[in-house]
């Protein structure tokens, strides 16, 4: 019989040790203790152990938090449960699983939203009790299809996406900014086909944001998904549409099999979503059909402005899509944007009516530039010259 506590305390340790900086340099030795004490996490549920609940298999691990599948023992009604993985967390982490419950019960009335029950304190730390409705994240989909590669089919992927568009219409019409869409945040019952959006962590309940400058490794959200405002890069403040770029990020991956940059390296990543563009979804797979991945193309713009304005804008173009599909089996190509009025009133965030100033800056620019140049080109000569009567 194992010692499912010591077990517990071990992987505990590991954590403790791997999230210390610079306590392990080599790089190979941390993914090798991360595996390790994942597998020690996953395997071992009974780790948790809390009044009232039964734990059925641990689901989820992150480098914050463990997710456990449960049963809630007075009513036998089957739960989530989202506890936090450090022994001593921070003041900061505790407030921001706090917050992540109170807009998770702010939503609750929110029919594709998974359910707040409850929040208590577990050791040191807290544990978040939430809705089990029988879904598999997205992510889990996508591992599967990638194992005998395949990709989502259109009668797959059209009304899980109008779906998903749905609710986060519903989110953004209560003033709440996601700011972490991606496959793994996206569940799918897989009979009903019921979708539900989970993980409101890094969630705001403000309008607009104005994101900072910092470290790539340290940036909210999921970075190869993340919208070129949210990396603090674009000195331009960050609102509800940061979620479309998201989405069509997530909407890419679903389609394609593949991410829109494949990039491994951190700052090279950061820096695709702000000045690259991916291959469109329908040159990598020549069976979607070209409205299709303009939708996609459009949510992902750079600009905010350039996406779409309103969740109910991208439903409608979706829904016609559907439509085309259903009647015809094929989807033609239309205009984007029909239906997209924003029920928020937003003031751009670039500039209007410069051109005259911005060709005398350009201008100055491109003088001064030149002479830098000739300058520099006039003091090697004279650097040679000076060089070769030396040499004599």
């Amino acid at each position: 019989m194992q010692d499912l506590n010591g077990i517990g305390l071990r992987a505990r340790s590991l954590y403790c040790l791997i999230s210390a900086e610079n306590a392990i340099p080599s790089q190979g030795l941390r993914v090798k203790l991360i595996q390790v004490s994942t597998k020690l996490l996953l395997e071992n549920p009974k780790m948790l152990k809390l009044d009232g609940y039964q734990i059925l298999s641990a689901i989820y691990n992150s480098a914050n938090s463990i997710v456990y599948r449960g049963i809630r023992e007075q009513d036998n009604h089957a739960v989530i449960l989202k506890v936090l993985k450090q022994d001593y967390p921070t003041p900061a982490e505790l407030t921001r699983y706090k917050q992540e419950y109170e807009i998770t019960r702010h939503l609750n009335l929110v029919e594709g939203i998974v359910k707040a029950y409850s929040i208590r304190e577990y050791h040191r730390g807290l544990v978040i009790i939430l809705e089990d409705f029988g879904g598999n994240s997205l992510r889990m989909l996508l591992n599967d299809l990638r194992a005998t590669q395949e990709v989502m089919s259109l009668e797959e992927f059209l009304p899980l996406a109008i779906q998903v568009a749905e609710i986060l219409g519903q989110i953004h019409s209560r003033n709440v900014i996601h700011k972490d869409l991606n496959p793994g945040n996206i569940v799918l019952h897989p009979e009903t086909g019921q979708v539900k959006i989970i993980d409101f962590g890094i969630s705001t309940q403000l309008t607009r944001e104005n994101p900072t400058l910092k470290n790539p490794n340290v940036l909210e959200g999921t970075l190869a998904y993340i919208s070129p405002e949210q990396t603090g890069r674009m000195n331009r403040a960050l609102d509800y549409r940061t979620d479309f770029y998201s989405l069509g990020a997530s909407f890419y991956e679903l389609l394609t099999g593949k991410l829109p940059f494949t990039t491994t390296d951190v700052l090279e990543l950061v820096h695709c979503h702000l000045a690259k563009q991916p291959v469109t979804p329908h040159k990598l797979n020549a069976e979607i059909p070209l409205a299709v991945s303009a939708i996609v193309m459009k949510l992902m713009a750079k600009t905010a402005e350039e996406r779409y304005q309103s969740a109910f804008g991208l439903k409608a173009d979706l829904e016609r899509c559907w439509q085309q599909l259903q009647t015809t089996g094929k989807i033609d190509s239309f205009p984007l944007g029909n239906q997209d009025l924003a029920d928020k009133f937003q003031i751009p965030q670039k500039l209007y009516g410069r051109e005259q100033e911005i060709e005398t800056l350009l201008a100055a620019f491109s003088r001064v530039s030149g002479h830098l140049s000739s300058v520099t080109s006039h003091s090697s000569q004279e650097q040679n010259k000076q060089q070769t009567t030396n040499d004599k």
